[in-house]
């Protein structure tokens, strides 16, 4: 069995992990390099970064060492999973296993179909959000051996959250400069010249959703969703959200199922 590393060890590697994502940020280095930084500091037997594509509503694996049933229920099933809600609050820092309750591990189908069957005793599902409270994907790690306690990559995992969710965000398409240009190239084919997102946001009003519920579904704060609204009626010259939604509906704009 290999010795306990210390807290001293763990803080070297957590360096090398944010390194190792930086250069990934910037195009310099894959993403596989964060894992396997990763993994100085926690051992794990199965790990992934995946990205959440609010288009197809469903994540992409950026690395990962799941199999591939596994790697195949993180990318489409694991934001329906009744676990998901709870760790995908900014405010918690990542969700370890031996702290979820025992009921709502019973409900997970995560846990009694995928990770139970491959002997995962331990590890951290870590929601990760941009600067601007956007959610853009997730890490998950995995052990087959629970973990020592107290345990100090608990609280490296949670500060390596910001270069994480940053190298993963890189990896969503074009430099932002390329996507701010084409955005303003499209804004002629886009009823009133709204942005994806705001069609997005306002695709929901026509459900009648609050902007907290409107959170929920596209995965971003309440406070995002206030101010794509204020977007949309400015653009679209209109006073309030009502008369947004009834717009939306003549042009045919529905949420997504």
């Amino acid at each position: 069995m290999a010795a306990e590393r210390s807290t001293a060890d763990i803080l070297d590697a957590a360096v090398h992990v944010r390194e190792a994502a930086r250069s990934a940020t910037s195009g310099a280095a894959g993403v596989d390099g964060v894992l396997t930084a990763l993994s100085e500091v926690m051992e794990y037997d199965h790990a992934s970064l995946a990205r959440w594509d609010p288009m197809r509503r469903r994540h992409t694996t950026l690395a990962g060492c799941y199999p591939d049933d596994a790697t195949a229920y993180i990318e489409t099933r694991l934001h329906h999973d009744p676990v998901f809600p709870v760790l995908r609050s900014p405010a918690r820092g990542g969700l370890w296993l031996m702290d979820v309750p025992r009921q709502l591990l019973a409900a997970s189908p995560g846990f009694q179909q995928v990770l139970r069957p491959l002997g995962i005793e331990d590890g951290v599902a870590q929601c990760l959000f941009a600067a601007d409270g956007r959610y853009v994907g997730m890490l998950n790690v995995s052990t087959r051996r629970p973990r020592r306690a107290p345990d100090p990559a608990r609280a490296v995992v949670i500060l390596l959250t910001e270069a994480l969710a940053a190298a993963v965000d890189s990896h969503a398409g074009p430099p932002p400069e390329a996507r701010a240009a084409a955005d303003r190239a499209a804004d002629g084919r886009r009823p009133g010249g709204l942005s994806p997102r705001e069609l997005q946001v306002l695709a929901e009003l026509t459900a009648g959703r609050t902007n907290r519920e409107i959170a929920g579904r596209l995965y971003i704060t309440p406070r995002t969703v206030g101010t794509h609204i204020e977007h949309i009626l400015a653009k679209l010259d209109l006073p309030n959200r009502a008369a947004a939604a009834a717009l939306a509906a003549t042009w045919g704009i529905e949420p997504s199922r």
